[in-house]
């Protein structure tokens, strides 16, 4: 890792391992809700570690525990330096999962609640996310993504990104207006990392310690850990940052010692013998 900071869209500066709000509402999807008080103390705590590049989700929520609100009272007045990065698009099922997706004319009122429940005038950055519960690719974003296009013009929105997009869709968007993010699945898609290196883009897998339907193959990452006295999280993380000077990690959590454990992957040095091994 050449740089421990990335610039989004040319003028925010972030750490390149942020924090990810998923999980403070639930550790999964169909796991107990965690209480409030917990949420307040990972993200207080996340902010003294280091992470100004908060990701966030409306429907990152349980119940009255929602990831925007928890942000709001855990950090507002929200520090200069802090970049908060929200997502609009999916819409809950019938069992409460974002199974479904919004409609180009509900996209302003998924981004004004946004703006609401954080207590800002203009979001940092918005990621269109497409898809649904499905991988990337196969529909057109360019109806949706102009929509937010506008809320952009009209200073409701400073910066734009995608979510769970091919590189088709990637160019439909880009075509519209600027793309400052893409955030996909952690899978080795080299040509849209390439294609994103080339543009200046943050790559900004979601699930970067293999959680979802994709999980980590350890063996690798855990002979590595073994030498270097780290975790396996912690190895994969740094991996990830030494991997692209664009990637950004956003690991996510709603326990203090998982917190801790993964912020200190700023400072693990992977030496090329180490990333020779990671890649087989």
């Amino acid at each position: 890792m050449t740089t421990t900071t990335f610039a989004l869209g040319g003028d925010l500066p972030v750490n390149r391992l942020g924090f990810g709000a998923m999980r403070l509402a639930t550790g999964t999807f169909d796991g107990p809700t965690r209480s409030p008080e917990n949420g307040v103390a990972v993200l207080r705590r996340a902010v003294e570690l280091g992470a100004n590049h908060i990701d966030t989700a409306a429907f990152y929520a349980r119940g009255d525990v929602r990831a925007n609100r928890l942000i709001r009272e855990a950090l507002a007045p929200y520090p200069d330096d802090l970049v908060i990065a929200t997502k609009v698009g999916p819409l809950p099922g019938p069992n409460g999962m974002p199974s479904g997706e919004a409609t180009p004319d509900q996209l302003r009122a998924l981004v004004e609640a946004d703006l609401s429940a954080l207590g800002v005038d203009r979001l940092d950055v918005v990621n269109l996310r497409v898809g649904g519960m499905g991988g990337p690719g196969g529909e057109s974003v360019a109806e949706r993504f102009a929509v937010l296009a506008a809320l952009r013009e009209e200073g409701l929105i400073r910066h734009l990104g995608v979510s769970n997009i091919d590189a088709a869709q990637l160019a439909e968007a880009r075509a519209i207006a600027p793309v400052v993010c893409v955030q996909n699945p952690y899978v080795d898609d080299l040509a849209l990392l390439a294609e994103c290196e080339a543009a200046g883009i943050a790559y900004v897998p979601f699930f970067p310690l293999g959680g979802g339907h994709a999980p980590l193959d350890t063996s690798r990452l855990e002979k590595v850990a073994a030498r270097l006295d780290a975790t396996v999280a912690q190895v994969q993380l740094a991996r990830l940052l030494a991997s692209s000077p664009v990637m950004l990690a956003i690991p996510g959590t709603g326990d203090l010692t998982h917190l801790e454990e993964n912020m200190a992957a700023a400072d693990l040095v992977l030496s090329e013998e180490d990333l020779a091994e990671l890649r087989g």
